[in-house]
């Protein structure tokens, strides 16, 4: 009868690795801290790596393999385990659909602003569309691709090895490339002295610390795809590692080679949005190779951002309506079709993707939405990340309770101070991110966009509230039915 039973499709441990490095960071996430922090954002780099990304990505491997990968609802189904807690499932689940959706919106811009530069060679984007027009295309796209990915079979494992794994070499053939240059007699745009490395630690400094944690956060989004690996005590830890090796060498390396085409002291207003297209341009000029790399790069960098688009809309969505406490959920929210793919979750997430856009529409130009949202994940994203360490925290409180196969710091005092470390400071950098970071204070602009992140945040709380009295309202009406 076993060989009558449909055959497992396993997944490799370089495929979750990959996957998560799509999740977790792109070329174009060392573009907004090297704008924001000029060259000292090596050091916070080099910081973060160790004192952060290393112990982030262990902590979730020690998360991962404490629930053998059976947990289909990943961080949320570890919050309510650990805490023994439906209502902090619950919680979990919806800080983890809700972070997801502004990072949606700003994912589909970057596949809107990659297409613009396949076509127009240039950054006139704003000359040829509307900011209206900008935001409708960004809600087409992640309609088209909720139906792709409903379709499509295996487009995650598809899209993540052609985009994460493009991402990465064209990220390291910049840094190779970048070295030739130099080796050829380029010009170093940034003047390196100990100076320029030095952090300055101002409010804007930590303010933006929260768009570095967001651009390294993610790890934990593999959780679900544990039970596809042949071999999760094994892989996992194997693919966890891989990742944070990536994640350095793009961060570092990346950086100092932007210094070598951009002035640290003189960088473009439009930078976060069109800085890696500048960046291939002027490498593509160097070597005497003209538009080819940034057009190569463009290519690249629109199969990544749909690689990401597939994955966040997979992930977050079975976080959302796996197993975290369905009595706070409306049924209909978490129903599944044929394919296992929680559909109305899909359209909601749709939905709340339409608000956040026509609240942008509110800004000025295309370049304006495209810093806000990304600012907008600055603080959305850090106070999710927060949630897998106060997971790690419960966990290894109740250590006795909890078993793995792998262990990340064996003392159990060593590892809730670490898991308390990690907490606090992510918490304290989400919390300075609600100051607008493109703005000076007391300025129309500065004051709009505060309005705007409080709003944003704010629905997205009430939304949560919303929510579990649904489901009081179905149950109440069924039970009527019933009787």
């Amino acid at each position: 009868m076993d060989d009558l039973a449909p055959k497992k499709h396993y997944m490799s441990w370089p495929v979750i690795a990959l996957l998560d490095f799509v999740t977790i960071i792109s070329f174009e996430n060392i573009f907004y801290p090297f704008q924001n922090q000029g060259l000292s954002v090596v050091v916070s780099w080099i910081f973060l790596l160790f004192s952060y990304v290393i112990p982030y990505a262990l902590i979730a491997t020690q998360l991962g393999l404490t629930f053998g990968g059976e947990e289909a609802g990943g961080l949320a189904s570890w919050i309510r385990r650990g805490t023994h807690s439906d209502l902090f499932g619950y919680v979990t689940s919806w800080m983890y659909w809700t972070q997801t959706i502004p990072y949606l919106v700003d994912v589909s811009n970057s596949v809107v602003v990659s297409i613009s530069w396949i076509i127009l060679g240039n950054a006139t984007l704003n000359q040829h569309m509307s900011t209206t027009t900008f935001g409708l295309m960004t809600f087409i796209i992640i309609l088209l691709f909720i139906i792709f990915e409903n379709k499509v079979k295996n487009s995650l494992e598809i899209l993540s090895i052609i985009g994460g794994g493009a991402m990465f070499l064209i990220s390291m053939l910049f840094v190779f490339m970048t070295v030739w240059a130099l080796a050829h007699g380029a010009h170093i745009a940034t003047h390196f002295s100990w100076s320029a490395f030095k952090p300055s630690f101002s409010l804007h400094y930590f303010s933006t610390t929260g768009l570095l944690i967001f651009a390294m956060s993610g790890a934990e989004l593999a959780a679900p795809y544990i039970s596809r690996l042949k071999n999760p005590r094994k892989d996992f830890h194997k693919a966890m590692w891989a990742l944070a090796l990536m994640t350095a060498f793009l961060t570092i390396f990346g950086t100092l080679a932007l210094a070598v085409f951009f002035n640290a002291n003189h960088i473009p207003s439009d930078f976060k949005m069109n800085g890696p297209y500048y960046a291939f341009r002027l490498l593509g000029e160097q070597c005497g190779m003209g538009k080819t790399l940034m057009y190569v790069f463009a290519f690249v960098q629109l199969f990544f951002m749909l690689a990401q688009l597939a994955i966040l809309i997979d992930a977050a969505s079975r976080v959302f309506a796996s197993d975290t406490a369905s009595k706070y959920m409306p049924s209909w929210l978490t129903k599944t079709n044929k394919n296992g793919r929680p559909v109305n979750s899909y359209i909601l997430t749709a939905g709340i993707s339409l608000l956040i856009l026509l609240l942008s529409g509110t800004l000025p130009s295309i370049n304006s939405i495209y810093n806000w949202l990304l600012n907008l994940n600055g603080i959305v994203s850090p106070y999710k990340t927060a949630l897998v360490f106060v997971a790690f925290i419960a966990i290894r409180w109740h250590e006795d309770e909890f078993k793995s196969d792998y262990v990340y710091i064996k003392n159990q005092k060593g590892a809730l101070a670490m898991g308390w470390w990690c907490f606090i400071f992510t918490f304290v950098c989400a919390t300075l991110g609600f100051i607008p970071q493109n703005a000076n204070p007391g300025t129309a602009s500065f004051n709009h966009q505060l309005i705007m992140n409080f709003l944003t945040v704010g629905f997205l709380i009430v939304l949560g509230f919303l929510l579990p009295g649904l489901r009081k309202l179905e149950v109440k009406r069924k039970g009527l039915k019933e009787e």
